[in-house]
């Protein structure tokens, strides 16, 4: 999985990942909300009247999770589609006096793989032991590296094809100039011939 998260201004929030299962978990997150303090200078846990609006589309663009949340929460959402995933985040400041030259920072947490299991409560249902437990996060954790690794190789067969592909535009490319050129040669050579024969200078 890979993403990554930027800020905007207005209260909006938008991050990227790419889900490597085609049907996966409940995926669990964390945010929470942090105000700039002017007086301090520096930024202090939001106030609750603040609200976050939390939004996550599938590569379809679906809509997996919509749901109006506090200043801080934990949100649950399931995907049934590989591929990459947007997480919109929309703040209710504009309607307070947050943006008149203030700052909201978002601190976000999701946990994938083998991080999203409660291993104590697989234990405590399925009645294991703890060497029993271990084999199992161990057996979870390797899964986990194998999926990476054939996504890896995925990502290295796209890009060697985008590659390829950019190397021969780039030969057409030349090709195309040097017919141009030669054309232009050509071109020039027998318009200077056809003006010293008008000119009876040949």
């Amino acid at each position: 999985r890979e993403g990554g998260w930027g800020g905007r201004d207005g209260g909006y929030w938008e991050g990227g990942w790419t889900l490597l299962d085609p049907v996966s978990p409940p995926f669990p997150g964390n945010y929470r909300t942090q105000l700039w303090d002017k007086q301090s200078e520096s930024f202090l846990p939001s106030t609750p009247g603040l609200g976050m609006h939390v939004e996550v589309k599938d590569p379809d663009g679906k809509v997996v999770l919509s749901r109006q949340y506090g200043s801080e929460g934990r949100f649950t959402f399931t995907s049934h589609t590989p591929g990459e995933h947007q997480i919109c985040l929309h703040s209710n400041s504009t309607r307070m006096a947050l943006f008149a030259g203030g700052k909201l920072r978002v601190h976000l947490d999701i946990q994938v793989g083998e991080h999203t299991n409660n291993y104590p409560e697989i234990a405590a249902k399925d009645k294991l032991t703890e060497l029993q437990l271990r084999a199992r996060q161990l057996l979870d954790q390797v899964e986990q590296i194998q999926k990476e690794q054939n996504y890896q190789r995925y990502r290295e067969e796209r890009f060697r094809m985008t590659s390829e592909s950019t190397n021969q535009r780039v030969l057409w490319w030349s090709i195309a100039q040097t017919i141009i050129l030669i054309l232009t040669g050509i071109w020039q050579m027998r318009h200077l011939k056809s003006f010293f024969e008008a000119k009876k200078l040949v």
